[in-house]
């Protein structure tokens, strides 16, 4: 009895112990399926935002989350969307209070394919965008290698929320299409987006009531004497308070940008004095103090250079021309004619004196030797042509291969190197902007632009 007993119980112990261990074997994986990650930092995006943007948002303890829908047709919004972002442009100008244009946050995507991965443009439209869902912007929009373009519509952000988004873009390889309106901020820093650093083509900064700082540091992001914005195509800066002073902000930065090819400045105050800024650029226009010392350095930095020393010495020295080959020639041709008829003219009293034999016979020997003098210089002619010519013609390729290349960097560094320029009346003279294309002037209340400034400009546009 004492035997089965002890039996019993032992088989009880070890069927609990199994129990205990599957238990928790799968507890252990329902828990490693459930939450494989607990931090953000250590979350892997799989490049799907419909799967990466709730487990970041559920990892952060947000309670709603939006949805990530894909943007409706475009034959159906466009002027829904229009007749909302005009009122809304409106009445952000006056001053009055609106409501969200969402009725529930949601995240609208454009897809290019029928993979879900192949999103290109992601839209926030009328819900706040917080340090919490900028974090989860920040994980999630670098992974979408196919995104282009990026639209915050009365995002509620910040001075803070706005520079971690720069960080964010600086972080998407392809996205070059920014559109930030509605998002009125204190510090006016938006001019973080497009600073020399930034990868983006198109800009749209409109209603956001920009003033005259944001428009000098918007103007300082532009170009400076030391540094520009090489990548910015088209800067939208419409239904903001920028006036005459920041146009002359604007104007400034306009000096030595060669990027920018659209500006739109409509709806934003600017009369006579701030479109006459503007078209000074848009001429020729004497340097300051600050940017001629700045183009003298690039000039000395410039003529030092190797590349520049190198086609300096290059040209007299190592690309001989067919005619200065053919000089030579020539030359020695003379020379050797003159030694024949020298020796002649000697041996005319020598043939004289000793008899016509010896005359005849020193006159082969002349020849001889006026031969010899021909054949070396001859060959070396024969042998330059056949072995040199080649390589001339290639080094003459290299230097303006060389040439090309530094006028090209010399465009590219800086406009103050530009070969237009001119010295009149002890003033340095820049040919101006030739690259703007085209400026948007419209909708200037109260004061509007006078009709002969206005086609000043676009003469000069």
């Amino acid at each position: 009895m004492k035997k089965r007993v002890e039996k019993v119980v032992k088989e009880k112990a070890a069927g609990n112990v199994g129990a205990e261990e599957e238990s928790s074997k799968t507890a252990g994986l329902n828990i490693q399926e459930k939450c494989p990650v607990q931090r953000i930092d250590d979350y892997q995006c799989s490049g799907s935002l419909e799967i990466d943007f709730p487990e970041l948002c559920s990892l952060l303890g947000m309670k709603e989350i939006p949805t990530v829908t894909p943007r409706p047709p475009a034959s159906v919004t466009p002027t829904t969307e229009r007749g909302n972002m005009e009122e809304s442009q409106s009445q952000m100008g006056a001053g009055i209070a609106t409501t969200a244009w969402c009725p529930k946050p949601r995240l609208q995507v454009e897809l290019e394919s029928e993979d879900p991965r192949s999103i290109k443009e992601v839209r926030v439209f009328g819900w706040k965008v917080d340090e919490l869902m900028a974090r989860v912007l920040n994980k999630t929009l670098p992974a979408l290698s196919n995104l282009q373009n990026l639209h915050l519509w009365r995002a509620g952000l910040t001075g803070r929320t706005l520079t971690s988004l720069k960080n964010t873009i600086s972080l998407c390889s392809n996205l070059r299409t920014v559109v930030l309106e509605g998002n009125p901020l204190p510090e006016q820093s938006y001019h973080l987006l497009i600073s020399e650093d930034s990868m983006l083509t198109h800009v749209s900064l409109r209603n956001n009531r920009i003033g005259e700082e944001g428009a000098r540091l918007i103007g300082s992001a532009l170009a400076t004497a030391h540094a520009a914005n090489k990548n910015l195509l088209s800067l939208n800066l419409a239904f903001n308070s920028i006036g005459d002073a920041g146009a002359a902000h604007i104007a400034q930065g306009l000096r030595l940008n060669r990027s920018l090819l659209c500006l739109s400045l409509a709806n934003n105050h600017i009369g006579d004095t701030g479109a006459s800024h503007l078209a000074e650029v848009l001429g020729p226009f004497s340097l300051t103090h600050d940017e001629v010392v700045e183009r003298r350095r690039l000039l000395l930095r410039r003529d030092q250079s190797p590349s520049h020393a190198d086609s300096k010495c290059e040209r007299p020295l190592s690309i001989p021309s067919s005619s200065s080959l053919e000089r030579n020639v020539s030359k020695g041709a003379k020379v050797a004619s003159k030694k024949k008829d020298t020796a002649k003219r000697d041996e005319k009293p020598a043939a004289n004196q000793t008899g016509g034999v010896a005359g005849k016979k020193e006159e082969p020997k002349l020849a001889r030797k006026a031969s010899d003098t021909k054949l070396p210089r001859g060959k070396g002619v024969k042998s330059g042509g056949k072995e040199k010519r080649p390589s001339v013609l290639d080094q003459e390729e290299k230097a303006n291969a060389t040439q090309n290349k530094s006028a090209e960097l010399v465009e590219t560094v800086s406009p103050l190197l530009e070969p237009g320029v001119q010295h009149t009346g002890g003033r340095v003279i820049l040919p101006g902007n030739t690259a703007l294309t085209s400026l948007n002037l419209a909708g200037q209340t109260p004061a509007p632009i006078p009709r002969d400034t206005l086609l000043g400009l676009e003469s000069q546009i």
